[in-house]
C-alpha cells in the first residue's frame, strides 16, 4: 500500500501574491508500481489537475486548503492539506 504523501510549495509555506505562480509538488515516501497523482481543493469536486505537480497563475479565488492524492490503481493515500494564502497588496494611494 501506498503510505507517507508528502505536499510542499514553492513558494514555501504556501503564501503567494496574486497574480504570481505557485508549484505544488507531491511525493510518496512508500509505493510501488506506476503511481498516478491528482490535485483537490476542499469544497470542489472535480480534481484540479493530474501528475506529481500542480502549476497555479493565482487568483482570488485560490485561497484554500489543497491535498494531493496518489494511488497505484489498489490503495490510495493522501497529503496533509497544505493551506494556501492569495496575498493581494491595496492599491497604491494616490498623492
Amino acid at each position: 500500500p501506498i503510505s507517507g504523501v508528502s505536499l510542499w510549495a514553492q513558494p514555501p509555506g504556501g503564501q503567494v501574491a496574486l497574480g504570481d505562480r505557485l508549484v505544488l509538488s507531491c511525493a510518496v515516501a512508500v509505493g510501488t508500481g506506476p503511481l498516478s497523482f491528482s490535485w483537490h481543493r476542499r469544497g470542489l469536486v472535480t480534481p484540479l489537475g493530474t501528475g506529481p505537480h500542480l502549476d497555479l497563475h493565482v487568483g482570488n479565488k485560490d485561497n484554500g486548503h489543497y491535498q494531493c492524492r496518489a494511488t497505484d490503481g489498489d490503495s490510495t493515500a493522501e497529503s496533509l492539506p497544505l493551506h494556501v494564502t492569495v496575498l493581494v497588496t491595496p492599491p497604491m494611494a494616490s498623492p
